[in-house]
């Protein structure tokens, strides 16, 4: 016959004092545990299925004698219903875990996530442009929503007021709210459909195609006819921004190329430019054979820091007091269009394979033809190319 133990009372528990488990009656396998330190706690030793195991059931006295009791009953009925009060718990734990950790604001993620992408980014001011759209057009209206609880009407309500005045803008803001919205379905923040998306989702509301109301705008560039003339119009005009825009049209270069050119990049022995790779769109270094009037440009700049065409505190000018430049002089191009006037020009005016004015610009990504490009001594042939370039943009007559 099963050993009968005495029902002890709550009194009599308090003075349990011995190092050891005591049965304390009530319930089958009831144990308090008292240690040699003198903390006590609740154990109910039961067999589960064919194993015996020592269910904690909390601290003493936090748990009290009448509250053991019917926790340790609560257990016996588990494994009476073929449950493993063990298994059991951790699925509870397990559950409440998930879903405290769909209880995310969006704005948690979504600065992880700017914090990330940032990093990706060329130049910082990339990622600070991220973070003050997401803080002018989408924190105000979803920043303190739950993840779980966005839904395409929100996603619509960020959206619709910059849909169809700023669609760049906001065709970027909804790939990076597609992008944060799978962030929190793969991490488990978040379950099913993700209503940021275009296709299958956002294409079917309100808002129409991109396509339909932003025409692609192609960066503006100087027809070949008016090089000459421009030149003439840039030298003469004064500021950082103006010899930027002359060393970036003689180099054939992206604008933040130029404007973070350093010192230490330019050897004017060899005379070459070396841009490193974390500079460069291609993320491959690129070197840019410099002619004579480039030089002198650099010759006649100020060593002031490390920037060649560095701003009044020390820093690189923006992207503005470049682009500025055309518009003052009167022109509607960009600066980055001037790449596309010097492509124009080697294709209209130059008998020089196409592969040659294409490393000039950096465009080729393929490694076997940069090897091709450093064995076959094509910066020679780079370097010809280039000079042509300035004594055309320098000696062609001008348009009047």
């Amino acid at each position: 016959m099963p050993i009968v133990v005495k029902e002890l009372s709550a009194l009599e528990v308090r003075r349990l004092t011995e190092a050891r488990r005591h049965p304390v009656g009530g319930v089958a396998g009831l144990l308090l545990q008292v240690r040699a330190t003198g903390g006590k706690s609740w154990i109910l030793r039961v067999k589960v299925g064919n194993q015996r195991r020592d269910i904690g059931l909390g601290g003493y006295p936090d748990v009290t004698l009448a509250l053991a009791r019917e926790k340790a009953r609560n257990q016996r009925l588990l494994i009476e219903q073929g449950i493993d009060p063990t298994e059991e718990r951790k699925r509870v734990q397990s559950e409440l875990a998930r879903e405290q950790s769909k209880a995310i604001l969006f704005e948690d993620l979504a600065r992880t996530y700017i914090t990330r992408k940032a990093k990706e980014y060329r130049r910082p001011k990339q990622g600070q442009t991220l973070n003050n759209q997401f803080e002018t057009h989408v924190f105000p209206i979803i920043g303190r929503m739950l993840l779980v609880d966005i839904e395409m009407a929100d996603i619509i309500k960020v959206l619709t007021p910059i849909w169809e005045n700023k669609t760049e803008t906001a065709v970027k803001i909804r790939q990076h709210l597609e992008k944060i919205l799978d962030m929190a379905i793969i991490d488990g923040n978040r379950d099913g459909f993700n209503p940021a998306k275009w296709k299958g989702a956002l294409e079917h509301s309100s808002l129409p195609a991109p396509s339909k109301i932003s025409k692609s705008q192609h960066l503006a560039a100087l027809p070949v006819s008016d090089i000459s003339l421009f030149w003439s119009k840039l030298k003469k005009a004064n500021g950082v921004g103006a010899r930027t825009l002359q060393f970036l049209i003689l180099t054939a270069t992206r604008s933040w190329e130029a404007r973070a050119a350093e010192w230490d990049e330019i050897d004017f022995h060899n005379r070459v430019w070396t841009v490193p790779a974390e500079r460069m769109k291609t993320k491959k270094q690129h070197t840019i054979p410099l002619t004579d009037e480039a030089l002198a440009l650099l010759e006649s700049m100020p060593k002031l820091g490390t920037y060649i065409f560095g701003g009044a505190r020390g820093g690189t000018i923006s992207d503005t007091m470049v682009s500025k430049v055309p518009k003052t002089l009167g022109y509607d191009v960009t600066a980055h269009g001037f790449r596309s006037t010097f492509k124009d020009w080697a294709r209209m005016h130059t008998e020089y394979a196409d592969e040659i004015s294409e490393l000039a610009l950096s465009h080729v990504n393929d490694d076997r033809t940069r090897a091709a490009y450093a064995r076959d001594g094509l910066l020679d042939k780079r370097r010809l190319l280039m000079t042509e370039w300035a004594q055309f943009i320098s000696t062609h007559p001008p348009k009047i």
